[in-house]
């Protein structure tokens, strides 16, 4: 018997128009109705996971950041661990050496270099969040920075993300989708903020489904006992994951709570 569902949001929760489907809808209420925790784990910020809960009459906690920053439902930080200010600003004056749009996230602000830049007006758009111009030297104030996210072309994705990677040993860096990387404090993963919420829930692992359809995710998958990648997932993750639902745009979400709530009634 599974005892919290946890989803990824783009991709995963969210079909191609940004929207969650209704049946996934009914099935996320139906798992409230039988007060089964439900978590949106993301690496969007607080603001970004916000709209949506409104939207749909959501209750959930969030895990934002990528695991970074916990919060309950009344939005009460649970746990939360940044970057010191000094290595983030060493990884944006990397970054500043590519054709990049940069992201710096601390706790809910949201700064960028330029708002004027189509990829951060696109984001924006996705989102339903406005973010902040500052310079290198304003982001120095900061007390901590949760992530920073990298806007790029998806012909240099992979090239941005090993150079990074060889830099910036100390931070954890991942790809979210073709043209996105994300850049958080070495150990913070989606996986580790799932155990944190299950050992304060005194839920098992193993009784635990998750959904996600991006390497962020990979993680969280493998560690809970019912991992599914979406149907949308790259193939090199469905193949790791094993359990396949179907896709963002076809109720994966759905479909795959209705088979586990089959199996239980019939004690498989």
């Amino acid at each position: 018997m599974y005892q919290a569902v946890f989803s990824d949001v783009d991709g995963t929760l969210l079909n191609q128009n940004h929207q969650v489907t209704p049946l996934t809808q009914k099935a996320l209420h139906q798992l409230m109705e039988r007060n089964i925790p439900f978590v949106v784990v993301s690496a969007r910020s607080p603001s970004g996971i916000f709209p949506i809960l409104k939207d749909y009459q959501l209750k959930a906690s969030i895990i934002a950041y990528n695991g970074a920053l916990v919060m309950d439902q009344q939005r009460h930080i649970l746990a939360e661990k940044g970057m010191v200010t000094t290595t983030a600003l060493q990884v944006l004056k990397e970054l500043e050496t590519f054709d990049v749009a940069w992201c710096v996230y601390s706790f809910d602000q949201w700064f960028v270099k330029s708002r004027h830049d189509e990829r951060i007006l696109r984001e924006e758009s996705i989102v339903k969040a406005q973010s902040l111009e500052a310079t290198l030297e304003d982001l120095q104030t900061l007390s901590t920075v949760h992530k920073i996210l990298c806007i790029c072309h998806s012909s240099d994705i992979f090239t941005i993300e090993q150079h990074l990677q060889q830099a910036f040993p100390q931070c954890t860096i991942v790809r979210s989708s073709d043209i996105l990387i994300e850049i958080v404090d070495l150990g913070i993963n989606k996986a580790k903020a799932v155990q944190k919420l299950c050992q304060l829930w005194h839920i098992p692992l193993k009784n635990v489904v998750a959904f996600g359809d991006q390497y962020n995710d990979l993680d969280m998958l493998m560690e809970v006992g019912y991992g599914w990648a979406m149907g949308n997932a790259p193939v090199d993750i469905q193949k790791k994951v094993g359990r396949v639902t179907q896709d963002n745009n076809h109720d994966g979400i759905y479909h795959a709570l209705k088979s586990l709530d089959k199996k239980e009634e019939h004690g498989m």
